[in-house]
Formats: structure tokens, C-alpha cells, sequence
């Protein structure tokens, strides 16, 4: 038989705080912390995030590096375009010290100038319609999955016909018919926001039926129980206990929602019902070097170019982003 252990009194009946005593102060994360740095571990999608700031202050401060290179958007330089041939003068486009991506067949229009700039109406458009899409997604969504019943049998059966919309024809139709001048809006404003309209609003019920699927799980859990048990009303449980609870989600389908957006408005470009000439834009810049790929097939780079790096960037963020909101998604 064992001897008993001796136990000091004084240390059985010492207070865990003074065990405690020297470890020093103990901090909780909260979830977003534990997000982040999960995030930060994922090297690809810091450098996704990285190339879209980096495309976001491009946009913004397009005018001053233009000033700072010494290229302007719309300014023709027939000196560098050959008079019989029309295409540049030089190898691989025009590419100089002057012109570091060339200069455009024709009419010598600098194209590095112009991506810049078409960097601005691409990503203006694409959160804008972005914004849009997901307030009017997640309104609709949320109030579909916590009521119920009719009202979510009616917008699930809205999000049905919006999805097969034929979106593409009716931006081609309806930027026929859109007079020069609606509500004080003309020329660039009107096309930027007709766009905005079209893709935002018909985008909707992607991330609406996300949401509605994430609120029917939530209406069920007890911190929704409790706060109906106390009273509250259904705009405050919708708004107040549901929506934070959806921040994650609503993040992760918007980084993913943008390169769509941005592809999409480089198609209507593409097919001549985006922003109206000279105003820069990359899917009118693809537009027209697919007249001259055969010649100067450099002309289609630097837009292609463009459209691919910003939309990889966009998903690669995305993916990240969703794997460190939700782990359990990879």
C-alpha cells in the first residue's frame, strides 16, 4: 500500500488568481481576430489584396500618374503611327520610354494612359453594382428566410425569374432606347449609371438566396429565441441579432461578386453598349484591337492583360477570405 501524499494546506487553499499570478494578462480574440490572422497565413490572398488596393489607388489617382509619366488619355500622336499602314511605328506596338505600353493604331492615343483610366470606370462600376446587388439581395433575403411562408414563397419565386433574365439582350435593348438625358444625368453619368442599374439590380438574387438560406438556420438559434422571448420586434431581431451574423458571408460572395461585375461590364463594352467613346474603357479597348490582332497583335495585351489580373486578384482575395470567415468551407 502507497503512502498518502502530503498536500499543503496553504496551497489547496490558495485562490486561482494567485496561481495565475505569473502568467501575466491573458486576452481573448474575438472571431474577426482569429479571421485575421488566418488570412494573414494565406500568402496568396495577401497578395490578391495587395494587387486590388494597388488597382484601387491606380483608379483613383489616375490623372496624377498620368501627369507624372507624361501621357494623356485622348491626345492623338499621328507622328508615331505609320501613314499607309496605321499601325504603330516601331516594335512590339510603339512601346517607349514615352509610351510604356504603346500607342493605339490610327490615331497614336497612348494605351498606357487609357488603362489607367479605364481602370476607374471598371472598378467604379463594379462596386457600385456590387453595392446594389447586395443591399437589395440581402434585404430581400433576410426577410424571406425569417418570415416564411408566402412572403418567401413570393421572392424565392422573384429570385427564379430574375435568374432567367436574358440579361445581355436587355442592356443591349434598353441602351437603345434610353434617351441622351434622364433625371439631370447625360452622357458618361447616364451610361455609368444605366450600367450600374442593369447589373445591380438583375445580380440580386445570387447572393439573396445565400442569404435567405444563412437566415433559415439563424431564426432557429437560441439568441433569436431569447430575444423574441424579451419582446422585441422583428424589424430589431432582423437588423440588430440576424444581420451581424451574416457580415461573414455577405463579404465573402461580394469580393467573389466584383470580378464578375467587372467582367461583365467589359462585355458590354465589348459590344458597344458601355461608356461611349473616347472615354477609356478595357472591354471597348479589346473591342477594337480585335480589328487589328492580325497586325499589332500587341494592342490586346495590356486591356487583356488587365481584365485577367484584376479579376484573379478579386477570387484569389476571395477565396482567402472565405477560408479564414469559415474553415470549414475548405
Amino acid at each position: 500500500m502507497s503512502a498518502p501524499l502530503e498536500v499543503d494546506p496553504a496551497a489547496s487553499s490558495a485562490q486561482p488568481e494567485a496561481l495565475l499570478a505569473g502568467a501575466g494578462k491573458i486576452e481573448g480574440r474575438s472571431l474577426w481576430q482569429i479571421s485575421w490572422m488566418r488570412l494573414k497565413r494565406d500568402k496568396i490572398a495577401i497578395a490578391g489584396g495587395i494587387f486590388v488596393l494597388f488597382l484601387i489607388v491606380v483608379g483613383i489617382f489616375a490623372p496624377l500618374i498620368c501627369k507624372l509619366v507624361g501621357v494623356t488619355p485622348n491626345d492623338f500622336h499621328q507622328d508615331l503611327v505609320d501613314p499607309s499602314l496605321q499601325i504603330p511605328i516601331g516594335k512590339l506596338g510603339g512601346i517607349s520610354a514615352s509610351h510604356p505600353f504603346g500607342v493605339e493604331p490610327v490615331n497614336g492615343r497612348d494605351i498606357f494612359a487609357r488603362i489607367l483610366y479605364g481602370a476607374r470606370i471598371s472598378l467604379l462600376i463594379a462596386f457600385l453594382a456590387t453595392l446594389l446587388s447586395v443591399v437589395i439581395g440581402v434585404v430581400l433575403g433576410i426577410t424571406a428566410g425569417y418570415f416564411g411562408g408566402w412572403v418567401d414563397t413570393l421572392i424565392s419565386r422573384l429570385m427564379d425569374i430574375f435568374l432567367a433574365f436574358p440579361l445581355v439582350l436587355f442592356a443591349l435593348a434598353l441602351v437603345g432606347v434610353v434617351p441622351d438625358s434622364i433625371l439631370g444625368l447625360k452622357g458618361d453619368a447616364l451610361r455609368v449609371a444605366l450600367i450600374v442599374f442593369i447589373i445591380g439590380f438583375f445580380s440580386w438574387p445570387y447572393i439573396g438566396r445565400i442569404i435567405r438560406g444563412q437566415t433559415l438556420s439563424l431564426r432557429e438559434r437560441e439568441f433569436v429565441d431569447a430575444a423574441r422571448s424579451l419582446g422585441a420586434r422583428r424589424p430589431y431581431i432582423l437588423f440588430t441579432e440576424l444581420l451581424p451574423n451574416l457580415i461573414a458571408p455577405i463579404l465573402v460572395y461580394a469580393t467573389l461578386l466584383i470580378p464578375t461585375n467587372v467582367l461583365f461590364e467589359a462585355g458590354l463594352s465589348y459590344l458597344g453598349v458601355g461608356v461611349r467613346p473616347p472615354t477609356a474603357s478595357w472591354g471597348d479597348m479589346l473591342s477594337n484591337a480585335a480589328n487589328w490582332y492580325q497586325v499589332d497583335p500587341m494592342y490586346m495585351v495590356p486591356p487583356g492583360l488587365a481584365i485577367f489580373l484584376t479579376v484573379l486578384a478579386f477570387n484569389l482575395f476571395g477565396d482567402g477570405l472565405r477560408d479564414a470567415l469559415d474553415p470549414r468551407s475548405r
